[in-house]
C-alpha cells in the first residue's frame, strides 16, 4: 500500500491533488504546529492583472496545532473575510467557461457555512476538489492516528499506522530531512512525486499561463475535462 500525506491546505493546487491522487491513502496532517505564510489559510487565483492571494484571517498563535487553528470572525456581517474571498473569485471567474456549473457549491462552502476552524474550511475545499477531479482515494486524518515521534520517525509511525509499505514523498520540505535509509530499514519504500504541472486554457490569456494556482481556476475554465488535464491515473 502507497501512503502519500501533506498539511491541510485551503483550495489546495494541482500538485497537492496529484500526490493525493497518486496513492491509495492520502493522511491529512493536521497535528503538527500552524506555518504563518503557507497554504494552511491562503492560495492564489489568477486575476486580471496577474495572480493574486486569497486568504483566511486566522487567530494569532504560532504554536497553535493546524487543527487548533481558529478562524477571525469579524464583527461587521458586511465586510467578512467570506464576502471578500467569494467577491474576489466571482469577479475574476464568473466569465470563465465552466463558471456556472460549480458556483452553487462553491458559494456555500466559502461564503454560507459558518467555519470555526480553518481545518475544517480546508477539508471541504478539499472535498470538493476531490469530487470535481474524481479523486476516490480515502482521506484520513493524522490527529486521529496518535501519531508519535518526529520527523522520520513520524513518518514511519504513519506508515505503520495504515498499514503502508510504500511512502510517497514530494519534492519539497521533507526531501530536507526525510532519513530514507531509516525507511529503508522500517520496510518502507519511499518514491517520489514527479509532478509536471499541465498546461491549460486560463482567462486573460494575454498574461501568458500562470501554474501553481488554486485548483479551481483548472475546474472553473476547463469544467468536466479537468480530470483528464490533471492526468491523475498516471504512476508515481
Amino acid at each position: 500500500m502507497l501512503v502519500a500525506a501533506h498539511q491541510p491546505a485551503f483550495l489546495p493546487w494541482l500538485g497537492y491533488l496529484d500526490k493525493m491522487a497518486r496513492a491509495d491513502v492520502f493522511v491529512v496532517v493536521d497535528c503538527v504546529q500552524y506555518e504563518a505564510q503557507n497554504f494552511q489559510n491562503r492560495n492564489r487565483i489568477k486575476r486580471r492583472d496577474g495572480a493574486g492571494w486569497l486568504t483566511v484571517p486566522v487567530h494569532r498563535g504560532q504554536r497553535d496545532n493546524v487543527a487548533d487553528k481558529q478562524i477571525c470572525q469579524e464583527p461587521n456581517p458586511r465586510h467578512t473575510w467570506r464576502r471578500r474571498i467569494w467577491g474576489a473569485i466571482s469577479s475574476h471567474y464568473r466569465r470563465a467557461p465552466h463558471f456556472a456549473r460549480y458556483a452553487d457549491e462553491l458559494h456555500d462552502v466559502i461564503a454560507v457555512q459558518p467555519w470555526q476552524l480553518l481545518v475544517e474550511l480546508d477539508l471541504a475545499t478539499l472535498e470538493l476538489a476531490r469530487r470535481w477531479l474524481g479523486i476516490t482515494r480515502p482521506v484520513v486524518r493524522s490527529s486521529t492516528l496518535g501519531l508519535v515521534g518526529a520527523k522520520t520517525d513520524r513518518i514511519i509511525d504513519l506508515c505503520r499506522k495504515v498499514n503502508a509499505t510504500t511512502y510517497l514523498s514530494g519534492a519539497g520540505g521533507s526531501a530536507a530531512y526525510l532519513d530514507v535509509a531509516a525507511m529503508r530499514r522500517a520496510n518502507v519504500e519511499v518514491v517520489w512525486q514527479r509532478f509536471v504541472h499541465p498546461i491549460y486554457p486560463q482567462r486573460h490569456p494575454q498574461l501568458g499561463f500562470i501554474p501553481n494556482l488554486a485548483f479551481i481556476d483548472l475546474v472553473l475554465n476547463c469544467g468536466p475535462e479537468a480530470r483528464a488535464i490533471l492526468g491523475h491515473e498516471a504512476a508515481p
